[in-house]
């Protein structure tokens, strides 16, 4: 029985049972934790918010929690619809070890695109998944890190610029693409141009100068985004956009792509992939760029997981308008490995139902379907990062 369509459920039609033994890519993903989640930790990692609910029920009274439920229960020798407590006093009992290797095995994931700049000292790295995993492992590093880590480093502001793109060009050059948060800093609608030396050169010195008087180096002036969206971009390599939902740190109004058309103009000219993440609530705006721009690719992850039952509608929308070759797909989990292997597993159930029911009605060939699923499964992330890392 394959390990993605388990306990009784049987695949539909011939593109679900393609998918249910395709060994995944996974273009954006995030290491689990090393450790038993304490309670509040799962809580808040079972959610996008930061907002902390007030207890279990609370948290898994979602999409994800009836999923997580429904689908990872049996994987920890509960029934299905395990109550909430049972399941997380199940999970601890196990230990963190136990639980990621059930559920990272199950997820059929080949390869992994390991982004590692965000709270990176509390998960494994790309090292550390690929020995927990036994699976490809490839980075992706995020800029805005970079740039901070080099702002505390002890350079000064005139040094800064330099610095910057002299450790971003060391980090990236085992890594096979650059990701951006600046949706998360200042939203997408930013002026599309690269700054003047003078401009990044009086923002640097403002930032140098809060930096000395708080200790902290978070990067969101405009200026200095741009700045280092377009050193980046002198790497030449695949570049990530953080698009659409996410924590409330952002302004979702303000992440949606159609924003930074001018920019993907700019990075087509230059040959530079540009790879919309997760896009929801946008993933038709997504689409339509996609379509519209030789360099740009999208996914649907995050969304996945978080949407749970309804998650095939959103699969469903990203295929109306982007050509098939340039759809990936994405987990995007952080920390919890259910939401590895719930990206996995309810990719593959929707992406199945929905192509399987183009063959049902006549729509579509079976021979074309598998196609179109096992690219957007596994092969497209070779051709957008241009088969870097290719079996």
């Amino acid at each position: 029985m394959s390990t993605s369509f388990p306990w009784g459920v049987s695949p539909i039609g011939p593109v679900s049972e393609s998918l249910a033994n395709l060994s995944l890519v996974d273009h954006h993903v995030h290491g689990v934790v090393r450790q038993n989640p304490s309670l509040e930790a799962f809580t808040n990692m079972i959610t996008e918010s930061d907002r902390t609910p007030r207890d279990l029920l609370e948290a898994m009274d979602t999409q994800v929690g009836f999923a997580t439920r429904r689908w990872v229960a049996p994987l920890l020798d509960l029934e299905p619809f395990a109550s909430p407590q049972d399941y997380f006093d199940r999970r601890i009992a196990l230990g963190a070890d136990e639980v990621n290797r059930r559920l990272l095995s199950a997820s059929g994931i080949g390869h992994y695109f390991i982004e590692t700049g965000y709270r990176g000292d509390e998960i494994y790295g790309p090292q550390g998944m690929a020995e927990l995993t036994g699976a490809k492992v490839s980075e992706v590093v995020r800029i805005e890190t970079i740039a901070e880590k080099v702002a505390l480093s002890g350079v000064t502001a005139h040094e800064f610029g330099t610095k910057f793109f002299e450790a971003l060009r060391d980090a990236a050059k085992d890594a096979i693409g650059l990701k951006s948060i600046v949706a998360y800093r200042i939203g997408l609608d930013f002026e599309a141009s690269a700054p003047s030396l003078y401009e990044v050169q009086a923002a640097t010195d403002k930032w140098f100068a809060e930096i000395a008087l708080t200790g902290k180096a978070r990067v969101s002036d405009p200026v200095l985004l741009r700045h280092m969206i377009y050193s980046a971009a002198e790497l030449k390599m695949p570049f990530q956009f953080h698009i659409g939902f996410g924590d409330p740190d952002l302004n979702l109004h303000r992440c949606d792509p159609l924003l930074m058309t001018d920019l993907i103009r700019q990075f087509e000219a230059r040959n530079i992939p540009v790879l919309l993440l997760h896009t929801y609530p946008f993933q038709r705006n997504a689409g339509y760029l996609a379509q519209m721009f030789r360099n740009v690719y999208l996914d649907v992850g995050l969304a996945i997981n978080y949407a749970g039952a309804r998650s095939p509608a959103i699969i469903a929308e990203s295929l109306e308008l982007a050509p098939f070759h340039k759809i990936l797909f994405s987990s995007d989990a952080w920390g919890l490995p259910e939401l590895t292997y719930l990206g996995a597993l309810l990719f593959r159930r929707g992406l199945g139902q929905i192509l399987d029911s183009f063959v049902a009605r006549g729509d579509w060939s079976a021979t074309d379907a598998i196609k179109v699923a096992t690219a957007i499964g596994h092969d497209n992330a070779y051709r957008a990062y241009g088969n870097v890392g290719n079996e």
